[in-house]
């Protein structure tokens, strides 16, 4: 009977993904149509679809935002969407990327393969070669591969943890391995009211005080990753919880890069947020914890509100001050545009 429910729940969740990733993806196609969002107006060169991975399919291309006035080499920032592991896409996050890109830096939006249809380690395998491929190529559209970061959130701000991790931790997973072996020098980690440990579905279910839509939400997401039976997936595949892994407190063979982690006071991942800046304290890696009052999950999307914009600043703050050159200082916050 358990299994039933497990597999029922798991399709009542497809079908949600289906229509909520359906309507963003029309608004996207609207929204990104209009003439203010033009990159060109915002001074940036985009190049779209350029294939990274395994095939021709739309999980493993990505999007490059160049800005075309900024001085050469830029600074490499790698973004990683969000949406549960089982919707959206580059397409969806095209403000994110822009936001980060008319700061100066080189952007790669990355799509990547989504559940149910693809399980860990998947998902994983796909921003893992995204990465490899950036820090080759990178040099081709004016970056240094000295100076990447990785970016995301959510369901990409568990990914973007998972290969910091793995570039500095030694792994025995093949995927893992690899990434280790091309000793990228991460310079910073942006991760976004990440959902990074699955380990704790059960209890998410269990909270008295949380929205039933929330739950749904969290627990579709874990299961899109994980599959069905999310308690023996989270057990069985370690990566997929970064934070656990972070929390065990074992030193790193290559120094972790540093952490910027925002999250608003009403995400229900608030608690993850904040166990991964005492986590990575007790390591001794920095890490920067912006926590926006009255906040909901998602709510830098919306650019327009001061909370957002405010969180951008931030953002921008923390990569100027890691991905300057190093011969130059790092900018301060008060000169920074907001997105």
């Amino acid at each position: 009977m358990a299994r039933v429910r497990q597999h029922l729940r798991a399709g009542i969740g497809a079908l949600r993904s289906t229509a909520i990733d359906s309507i963003a993806h029309a608004f996207a196609r609207v929204r990104y149509s209009m003439p203010d969002a033009n990159p060109a107006r915002h001074g940036l060169v985009l190049e779209r679809d350029v294939v990274y991975g395994k095939t021709r399919g739309t999980c493993h291309k990505l999007d490059i935002y160049t800005p075309a006035r900024a001085e050469r080499p830029l600074p490499v920032v790698m973004y990683v969407h969000g949406g549960g592991f089982s919707m959206l896409s580059k397409e969806t996050h095209r403000v994110m990327a822009a936001a980060i890109a008319r700061q100066g830096y080189l952007v790669f939006n990355v799509n990547y393969r989504l559940g149910l249809r693809h399980l860990f380690p998947e998902p994983l395998e796909d921003v893992s070669d995204a990465l490899l491929w950036v820090a080759a190529s990178c040099g081709r559209y004016g970056g240094d591969r000295e100076r990447i970061a990785l970016a995301g959130e959510s369901a990409g701000g568990n990914l973007v943890m998972a290969l910091s991790i793995m570039c500095s931790y030694r792994r025995d997973e093949p995927f893992a391995r690899k990434v280790y072996d091309a000793n990228i020098p991460l310079r910073a980690t942006v991760a976004t009211y990440p959902f990074a440990d699955l380990t704790e579905t059960a209890r998410y279910l269990a909270h008295p005080k949380m929205a039933p839509w929330a739950k749904g939400m969290l627990v579709d997401a874990a299961i899109s990753y994980v599959g069905a039976d999310v308690a023996r997936g989270a057990k069985a595949f370690p990566l997929a919880s970064p934070l656990v892994l972070l929390e065990e407190g074992k030193a790193p063979e290559r120094p972790l890069p540093p952490f910027f982690a925002s999250v608003g006071t009403k995400d229900p991942l608030l608690s993850q947020s904040k166990r991964l800046k005492a986590a990575l304290d007790k390591l001794g890696v920095p890490c920067e914890l912006m926590v926006s009052p009255g906040e909901v999950h998602g709510f830098d999307a919306m650019v327009w509100r001061p909370a957002a914009r405010l969180k951008w600043r931030r953002t921008h703050a923390f990569l100027k001050k890691h991905l300057a050159p190093p011969s130059a200082p790092a900018a301060s916050s008060a000169a920074l545009r907001t997105p």
